[in-house]
């Protein structure tokens, strides 16, 4: 296991560039051109929202913790990187990740049980055969090539909290930000300090205005100029002098932006992940869990992939 971010898989194995990510998916699709066109779905973004939803609905049943879950979201999304998704039973797959992912984190569930809440969920695309689940696990410890270790944001925004004195109400709403971005392609992309800073300075950005996560889709022009705003005077920090910010009357977001500026951070690279976090929310404004749950729930009955 990898003590660290820096020498772990995550790094190594399961950090890729867009470019990278859109080749691996393109390839998945063009193996079967006629199943992708004859099973169509919706954009991944709002296919991610209903996973979401889904894992949280049985989380919920199960009881189980933040971070789990979050693992969960990370393994499914890793797996679609190398399993084209019509193939599957989302359904099962989804079970599965949260089946193993308590494993993981150390807070399991008997298979029994999940297999269980799994049928109460999802009574007509879920066997109560716990060989199924058993099978689906061994198959995405494989796609994953065993590399089950995940960082995520969490811990860097704890240690974070003190150094940029968050109020609960701020670090609960760069808590939620966190929990947001399993929905994007971010944890694929960044490492976990990123994120973790882009949700900080979100949160910040968003309180003063009394606002918060889901009305950000509606903002998303203001919350954007605001938070490259402090980006772009951090980047100026970096090449000028940082102690000309310095003074007792600095908001939050300028220290923040202090900070980024004596630091080794990538900029851009925070930059970056917050155009996609406010794009999501941008596309969570259309979301429509019904025609989403249809799309999928054809392929699996079509397929017979619920047997």
């Amino acid at each position: 296991m990898a003590a660290n971010y820096w020498e772990s898989s995550q790094r190594r194995r399961w950090q890729f560039t867009r470019e990278g990510l859109e080749d691996l998916r393109k390839k998945l699709e063009d193996e079967d051109p006629n199943l992708v066109q004859g099973y169509p779905l919706p954009q991944l973004r709002h296919l991610s929202i209903y996973f979401n939803q889904q894992v949280a609905r049985l989380g919920k049943r199960l009881g189980v913790r933040q971070q789990a879950m979050a693992t969960a979201q990370l393994y499914i999304r890793r797996f679609y990187t190398k399993v084209e998704i019509r193939r599957t039973n989302p359904y099962l797959v989804l079970a599965t990740a949260v089946y193993l992912a308590c494993k993981m984190e150390e807070c399991p569930h008997h298979i029994r049980l999940v297999v269980s809440e799994g049928r109460t969920l999802w009574p007509d695309f879920f066997s109560n055969d716990t060989s199924k689940l058993g099978e689906c696990e061994f198959f995405l410890i494989s796609e994953m090539s065993s590399q089950m270790i995940v960082h995520h944001p969490y811990r860097t925004l704890t240690s974070l909290q003190g150094t940029f004195s968050l109020t609960q109400e701020e670090s609960n709403l760069a808590w939620s930000i966190i929990n947001d971005h399993y929905m994007t392609d971010l944890p694929l992309l960044f490492a976990p300090h990123i994120i973790a800073l882009m949700a900080i300075l979100l949160a910040l950005v968003l309180r003063p205005n009394q606002t918060g996560v889901q009305s950000a889709g509606n903002a998303a022009g203001g919350l954007a100029s605001a938070a490259h705003a402090a980006l772009s005077s951090a980047g100026s920090l970096k090449s000028s002098n940082p102690d000309k910010a310095n003074g007792s009357s600095r908001t939050k977001v300028q220290r923040l932006a202090s900070w980024l500026a004596e630091s080794n951070i990538d900029i851009e690279a925070i930059v970056d992940c917050t155009q996609e976090i406010i794009s999501f929310y941008e596309v969570q404004e259309q979301y429509n869990e019904k025609l989403t749950r249809e799309q999928i729930n054809r392929f699996v009955k079509a397929r017979s992939l619920d047997k």
